[in-house]
């Protein structure tokens, strides 16, 4: 390890997995998209093709700029390797492909993401896989199902859109007693606020696009663990072809130098906005870690650095409500993305779980009324500020108690 790669985490945002990549004296990592990669040695080429001699060949199995973004994850959550994606759902299937055969068994929890929760519920029981989801946060019933034999317990921690929390350390230590592979999404938390592979987790994953990323401008995905864990999820992203672009590849590495310093204003903001949400009559119920009222807030604080910039809410008046109250949003996208510098409001039911019904959101918890709100890095007193002339508003309407 070059001492550029040491150093706190957000050092390492900045300088690590990049050193190799640089050329010509250039400060920052090139976009190279070069599709093939010329040799005139026709052992040499042979030798890189078959692993082994380090170098690239062709851009679906790899290329330098993505190479240095991986090397920046892989560092940051102290992996022994990783490998990326076209797309944070291209990460989670193709590692879940990768691992499962007919007839295995996954254990995970009721409110992961809706594209998740999709290949739970429609896509694996179609290569005869089956899948126990438990209630998010009930440790016990989890242990039980894992106890009962798994091929991967796979969890997500904290939730989307919900932001429950399940215990890592806890939950992992299960599933390896019961042989199993513990993956965790670790979108929401980001290796500033959690390293699930320290908690004893075998794999974890990033959706790249949302906070890793944190402009909204570059789709992709990637997944970190041991050499013998990614080397087969790289074989199969290889041939089947989900490969992260150079050029997003570039954009998530510049976005990453800023992580650690967007984050702390994120989840100031998230904090700040959550407690603001308390204590409004027209809000029913909020969703952050960060607060003592949070029925997993012991767990959050003890396996998280800090409680990130992820919040939800449900509002009395439901959708009536939510159709007046974000449109009058000045400092707000409203759009299905999240952990942006842009603060970004969204319904569950459009963003994270338009795929599902609203009787299998309801199963999941999810209000049809509820809010998704990623906190950008604005000034707080703004934020603050726009969501009381937003409910002011509200309050003025027919339906702003609902029923």
């Amino acid at each position: 390890m070059t001492k550029k790669n040491q150093g706190t985490i957000g050092t390492k945002t900045v300088w690590a997995g990049e050193e190799e990549v640089l050329v010509h004296g250039a400060t920052q990592v090139p976009v190279i998209v070069s599709v093939a990669y010329n040799y005139d040695d026709m052992d040499e080429w042979f030798d890189v093709a078959v692993g082994k001699k380090k170098g690239h060949i062709y851009g679906r199995n790899t290329n330098p700029t993505v190479q240095a973004f991986e090397e920046k994850v892989r560092i940051l959550e102290g992996a022994e390797a990783a490998t990326s994606f076209s797309t944070g759902m291209a990460a989670i299937s193709n590692t879940l492909y990768t691992i499962l055969r007919p007839g295995d068994r996954v254990v995970s929890i009721k409110d992961t993401y809706g594209g998740t929760n999709k290949i739970f519920t429609e896509f694996l029981p179609n290569i005869h896989v089956d899948v126990a989801l438990c209630e998010t946060g009930d440790h016990e019933k989890i242990e039980a199902e894992v106890e009962k034999g798994c091929k991967i317990l796979y969890l997500e921690t904290p939730t989307n859109p919900t932001v429950k929390i399940t215990d890592i350390e806890r939950m992992a230590k299960k599933g390896k007693e019961a042989g199993a592979i513990v993956i965790v999404d670790n979108t929401f938390a980001t290796p500033i606020n959690q390293n699930p592979l320290e908690l004893g987790a075998d794999l974890v994953l990033h959706s790249a696009t949302k906070f890793l990323g944190g402009h909204a401008d570059a789709l992709g995905g990637v997944v970190c663990g041991s050499k013998e864990l990614i080397e087969p999820i790289f074989h199969y992203r290889e041939i089947n072809g989900a490969t992260l672009d150079p050029w997003a590849a570039y954009l998530l590495l510049r976005g990453m130098k800023t992580l650690k310093l967007r984050v702390i204003q994120q989840e100031k903001n998230a904090m700040e906005l959550a407690k603001y949400l308390e204590k409004k009559d027209l809000v029913k119920d909020v969703y952050y870690p960060g607060l003592k009222t949070h029925v997993n807030h012991d767990i959050a604080k003890k396996q998280m650095k800090g409680f990130g910039g992820m919040l939800s809410f449900s509002l009395k008046g439901e959708m009536d409500a939510v159709r007046i109250l974000l449109p009058n949003l000045t400092y707000a996208n409203r759009a299905a993305n999240l952990g942006a510098v842009e603060t970004t409001y969204g319904p569950a039911r459009t963003t994270s779980h338009i795929e599902c019904t609203p009787e299998e959101r309801a199963k999941m918890g999810i209000p049809e009324g509820l809010v998704r709100l990623s906190a950008g890095i604005e000034d707080t007193e703004d934020l603050i500020q726009d969501l009381e002339q937003a409910f002011a508003i509200l309050e003025k309407s027919s339906v702003s108690l609902g029923s």
